[in-house]
């Protein structure tokens, strides 16, 4: 891997998925801008609790101090918010130490050309205008959850620079090929067209990109695998497996832990796991996921409308 291609890791976040601004947001919505900028004014002192994506943040953060050389990962605020408010945020940030130093104020505008500028690998935002424009723009973005509440705070944690984060397969790592015959034609049809292409490798998903740029990093880090660690969590089976496996290899990509569960529940591997994040592409397994580590949409219009599809099919019969 050449070290220009994939440095450094430029991370993009929202205010809302950093920090706890769900109290903030409820006056944005309710009472509308004026109100909120006069009570982000009035509380501009007070220090945020962290949000969803914080640990993961945090751990990224502290990941800089084991790479070689000139600084390897950066993490930049990119919000709707105006920079007045943003004062805050910043005081917050300099509160925990975070060292987060840029930051990109749009005053309600849309974001995606400024992470297109920034040459951002992943964003996690709370706006899912923002994700579903920068997926469009081949960004890896995620729709994070507001249902988890972090607890990545024990010392034991706080001491552990392991950054773990997990994928689902199809629509996320992989292209939605896969995904749309299975929604479309079923089981069947889905089991009988991965075995025929078994050793074609799959076309490259939307977050194939950031497990690359892991993967680089990993690499970069003396036994890397002991501080980045990656899952893929997915309910594909056996014999569905092979072209997963075929593939990555292809991509001379080594994912450190793999679950094929069929239809066994992802939370419990999940609990195990303890991911610092979790993509995946469909509502019906993040809302679940969100109840137990912090979780992030990958929104994709095609699979969502032929889930939407084949439900009203079912509701037919």
């Amino acid at each position: 891997m050449k070290s220009t291609e994939y440095s450094p890791f430029v991370m993009a976040i929202s205010s809302r998925a950093l920090f706890n601004l769900e109290e903030e947001n409820r006056i944005f919505e309710q009472e509308g801008e004026k109100a909120y900028m006069q009570y982000q004014q009035e509380h501009e002192k007070e220090i945020l609790p962290p949000g969803n994506a914080f640990p993961l943040v945090k751990s990224f953060m502290n990941l800089n101090r084991l790479l070689p050389g000139e600084k390897q990962i950066e993490i930049i605020i990119v919000s709707r918010n105006n920079a007045d408010s943003g004062l805050r945020i910043f005081n917050s940030i300099e509160h925990y130490q975070l060292g987060i130093t840029r930051a990109a104020f749009t005053s309600s505008q849309p974001v995606h050309e400024y992470l297109k500028a920034f040459g951002v690998v992943l964003f996690l935002s709370a706006n899912e205008d923002d994700v579903r424009h920068a997926l469009q723009h081949s960004i890896p973005a995620g729709l994070i959850y507001p249902s988890f509440l972090p607890s990545f705070s024990s010392p034991e944690e706080e001491d552990n620079p392991c950054i773990r984060i997990a994928f689902d397969g199809d629509a996320v790592i992989f292209s939605e090929e896969a995904e749309l015959i299975y929604q479309r034609k079923g089981l069947d049809a889905f089991i009988e067209h991965e075995n025929k292409k078994a050793g074609t490798p799959l076309p490259e998903g939307p977050f194939a990109r950031l497990l690359r740029h892991l993967s680089f990093l990993q690499h970069e880090l003396k036994d890397g695998h002991r501080y980045i660690r990656t899952a893929l969590i997915t309910a594909r089976s056996s014999p569905s497996h092979e072209r997963v496996i075929r593939t990555l290899r292809k991509w001379k990509i080594r994912i450190d832990e793999m679950f094929f569960l069929g239809n066994f529940p992802k939370q419990p591997i999940l609990q195990a796991f303890r991911p610092h994040i979790f993509f995946d592409d469909q509502e019906i397994h993040c809302r679940p996921a969100s109840s137990v580590v912090p979780t992030a949409r990958v929104p994709n219009s095609n699979v969502e409308k032929a889930a939407r599809e084949r439900k009203n099919t079912q509701r037919k019969k």
